[in-house]
């Protein structure tokens, strides 16, 4: 283990001694020797980014889950008579171990005010983790968790592949048959049917096709689809209200604002995810990395600004999350620290 491994491995525990012992003058002391050394507090900087990014991580479609689980808590927004704070809680002072606007904790206060803080930090928890899981469970027919691939047969002997945390919901009738993909991403092998057209409805496209393969992926700010077989039509149903054709082996890109950008590609690279890989070709790394959380049970972090947008282009296997960003590192010539088996931060070497 190099200086700076030592280092950085070090000032993530004493980021856990500090805040289990905020009151501890000699772990204080023992911190302050600890971090006189110029590479320990360049490892301690290092690591309070990472932990304001966490801190200040904003839940995915947290507008649409929020209000139905807090009217679900409001019968215990009160404990002994006192209101659950609404805001986020108060961020404490490792080093001086007191509180922004208020003077230091003492025992008899915290002993008060434990069972509150308890109280709001596990809905806190409960919202960022299970929300989005709640709400797409409420509406689906079918879905998948981390790393999960799953191939659903329907009832007119189509096929539906969901890629990792991904999840559908399925109409068909006498005239349509609708699958909603509701998050992630999805691909489809349609049964002709003239009678009854299969359309694939996302957040801001309508897929039709007759008899064709292709896939469909519905993202935070963004929208795809790519043809391995046959034509589909898409039509804009969000900020891009246009209409395009796409034959086999040619994608689309619906970007946040309307736009849209067309490409010619092989057709292995259509849901290359059905194969384990991920292909990127100049793509923002952040992209890369938010495509590699669905296939990583916990939280990667990306410390540097500059770094989330350099290009990243490359083949990696998704069976192995961490080799891949370890790649995708090397490429950039960055740097990966795995803190926790749940916990990966990558950063400018």
């Amino acid at each position: 283990m190099s200086v700076r491994e030592k280092a950085s491995r070090d000032a993530s525990l004493w980021m856990i001694r500090l805040q289990e012992n905020p009151e501890d003058a000699g772990v204080r002391r023992r911190f302050e020797s600890w971090l006189r050394d110029s590479v320990n507090a360049a490892a301690w900087a290092e690591t309070e980014r990472m932990s304001e990014a966490i801190g200040e991580a904003e839940p995915r479609h947290a507008d649409r889950w929020e209000p139905f689980l807090a009217a679900r808590a409001r019968s215990d927004e009160t404990v002994d008579g006192e209101g659950i704070a609404r805001g986020p809680l108060p961020r404490r002072d490792i080093r001086g171990g007191t509180t922004a606007g208020r003077g230091p904790f003492t025992r008899r206060k915290r002993r008060v005010k434990l069972h509150h803080v308890g109280a709001v930090a596990a809905f806190s928890i409960f919202l960022v983790v299970l929300g989005p899981y709640l709400l797409r469970a409420m509406q689906a027919d079918y879905m998948t968790g981390t790393a999960e691939l799953r191939t659903i047969s329907l009832e007119d002997d189509s096929t539906v592949t969901l890629a990792p945390d991904s999840a559908v919901s399925v109409s068909f009738t006498k005239d349509e048959r609708l699958v909603h993909l509701l998050a992630g991403e999805a691909f489809f092998e349609v049964n002709p049917d003239s009678q009854r057209p299969f359309r694939v409805a996302g957040d801001d496209v309508r897929v039709t096709a007759v008899g064709t393969s292709f896939s469909v992926r519905q993202g935070d700010d963004q929208a795809g689809v790519g043809v391995a077989q046959g034509v589909v039509r898409v039509n804009g149903i969000g900020a891009w209200q246009g209409t395009e054709t796409l034959t086999i082996g040619e994608t689309m890109l619906v970007v946040d604002g309307g736009g849209i950008v067309r490409a010619k590609v092989p057709v292995s690279q259509i849901a290359a995810w059905r194969h384990h890989q991920l292909i990127a070709e100049d793509q923002p790394l952040e992209e890369v990395v938010g495509y590699l959380r669905h296939y990583f049970a916990g939280a990667i972090i990306v410390t540097s600004e500059e770094l989330v947008r350099q290009p990243v282009t490359g083949v990696f296997t998704l069976d192995d999350p961490v080799r891949a960003l370890r790649g995708i590192a090397r490429s950039q010539h960055a740097r990966v620290r795995q803190i926790t088996p749940w916990l990966l931060v990558m950063s400018a070497s």
